[in-house]
């Protein structure tokens, strides 16, 4: 995951900010339909990439959280 999946998430995340300030620029409508348009897509290839990714990890429930011991009553 830390090659294609997280480049898409950076990417796609980019692309969204970049549209939000288009949108408060008046940008072209057109433009801005385009860009909607190709957003979609992104998100879901997003998507796809990090749910289809192989990434594997040693670590169970059991672990808890790395920066916080998990209490026992």
């Amino acid at each position: 995951m830390k090659n294609l999946a997280m480049f898409l998430v950076v990417f796609t995340t980019i692309f969204l900010v970049v549209f939000t300030i288009f949108g408060q620029l008046d940008v072209s409508l057109r433009i801005m339909n385009a860009l909607f348009l190709a957003g979609n897509a992104l998100v879901l290839v997003m998507v796809y990439s990090v749910l289809r990714d192989k990434y594997t990890t040693s670590k169970t429930f059991n672990d808890w959280y790395e920066d916080r011991p998990k209490q026992s009553n």
